[in-house]
């Protein structure tokens, strides 16, 4: 089975549709699938609700997808960054599900796993328990938190043979593996596609029955959100 398709636009065909649930991998800036985002921009797709970390900033990542008006809700962890985020939510026109980050992981972790929900203590006693399910276990109390089962996750990694297997970049990992897991349909951006057994069998960090779809991007710009030097003498 070929999984390599010859352009984003291409990968997403037949895929990507106005009103689905999609996970995007990545934290901040580091670790997005950028070809991928600005094909579902072209595509003119709306009404998506966006699992993701964060929204990228205002215009790069997924602030492209917000500047264009395609996302109705976002599911994420944390919100800064993004004054065009901050501007559709305080004005009623973006929808946010605010969720605790390790607690976004484990929904998405858990749906990869086809489970469908889970009990945890964080949120207890704050807005984010809010009309959930509360249990006692051994006299404390936890809240009770649906998995994500996205209908198309849309992931980045450093490399890819051509069974779909997968290794990343340091910390550009983060979300990824538990996205690609999670989502019907996984689609996978990468700088570099090689030969079946040539990423050794430990080096794999996502088995290739997760994914799909691979889209060949080996110059992605990789902006950095702050970048902070020091003087040197």
């Amino acid at each position: 089975m070929n999984k390599i398709y010859p352009s984003a636009a291409a990968a997403l065909d037949g895929v990507i549709r106005s009103g689905q649930l999609i996970a995007v991998g990545g934290f901040g800036l580091c670790g997005i699938p950028e070809a991928l985002i600005e094909a579902v921009k072209a595509s003119g797709v709306k009404d998506l609700t966006a699992i993701s970390n964060n929204a990228g900033v205002d215009d790069f990542g997924l602030g492209k997808l917000l500047q264009t008006r395609q996302i109705r809700k976002m599911i994420s962890s944390y919100v800064g960054e993004n004054k065009e985020f901050e501007r559709q939510f305080l004005a009623g026109e973006l929808e946010l599900e605010f969720t605790p980050q390790g607690t976004l992981a484990e929904k998405l972790r858990a749906g990869g796993a086809g489970i469908p929900a889970f009990f945890t203590k964080t949120g207890v006693g704050t807005m984010v328990a809010g009309g959930k399910e509360l249990r006692e276990f051994d006299g404390e109390t936890y809240v009770m938190e649906r998995a994500l089962f996205p209908d198309v996750s849309l992931v980045k990694a450093d490399v890819a043979d051509r069974s779909g297997n997968l290794r990343f970049n340091l910390t550009a990992r983060n979300f990824n593996p538990a996205a690609a897991m999670a989502g019907k349909i996984c689609i996978v951006e990468v700088e570099r596609i090689v030969a079946v057994g040539e990423i050794a069998p430990d080096d794999v960090h996502l088995p290739g029955i997760y994914v799909h779809r691979i889209v060949h991007n080996p110059t992605p710009e990789k902006r950095i959100e702050k970048r902070t030097v020091r003087d040197r003498k």
